[in-house]
């Protein structure tokens, strides 16, 4: 009788299931890396600004990043979220609102995406998003991850207090985290379902 474990091997990522055909895993993976940092710059386009509420817009960016960041693992991920991050630095218009550069004050939160890659990537490499409820669970890591960059950085950048951070950093974004981690508890395991479904 196939089991899941037997059809989908431990220690693997979705991205590991593409087959590198002629290119060569390098080249797979390079082509990985840049397709992941531009599903995030162009999901950041998807932004709602909130300057009553918070300088730091609503944005589909985090969503896509911890769903690449599992789906990579935490190498491809890491290097992934660093060329986002870089390029945008560098002057490419694909931060949240089209923005780029190192001023704007949700930068932190932009550095958050490569240790929430990298935590997410690596608990999916374990199995970790195989279920609905080990999926909400590092997603809602993932999400914790950001903002232990985001808050800071924006505390720092704008001279505000840290409840005031927290307030406008945290606070105006929970319910719309939740949304994302529920989509996200739904997307990579019913992947994996089909997955396994298919290599049997």
């Amino acid at each position: 009788m196939t089991t899941h474990s037997a059809a989908v091997a431990p220690r693997q990522v979705l991205a590991d299931l593409i087959p590198a055909a002629r290119l060569g895993v390098w080249a797979r993976d390079a082509i990985l890396v840049g397709a992941g940092a531009a599903l995030v710059g162009v999901s950041a386009q998807v932004a709602v600004p909130i300057p009553a509420i918070s300088p730091v817009p609503f944005a589909l960016s985090t969503l896509t990043v911890l769903l690449v960041g599992a789906a990579l693992g935490p190498i491809r991920g890491i290097l992934s979220m660093g060329l986002y991050l870089a390029a945008g630095a560098a002057g490419m218009p694909w931060f949240a609102e089209a923005e780029s550069g190192v001023g704007i004050v949700s930068l932190g939160y932009i550095v958050g995406y490569i240790a929430a890659a990298a935590l997410v990537g690596e608990i999916a490499k374990r199995g970790g998003d195989r279920t609905v409820l080990r999926t909400a669970g590092i997603m809602i890591a993932g999400n914790l991850a950001i903002y232990a960059f985001g808050v800071p950085y924006l505390v720092l950048n704008t001279g505000m207090s840290w409840t005031e951070g927290l307030a406008v950093g945290v606070v105006p974004f929970l319910i719309t985290d939740a949304i994302k981690v529920l989509i996200a508890a739904a997307l990579l395991p019913g992947t994996w379902r089909l997955v396994t479904r298919f290599r049997r």
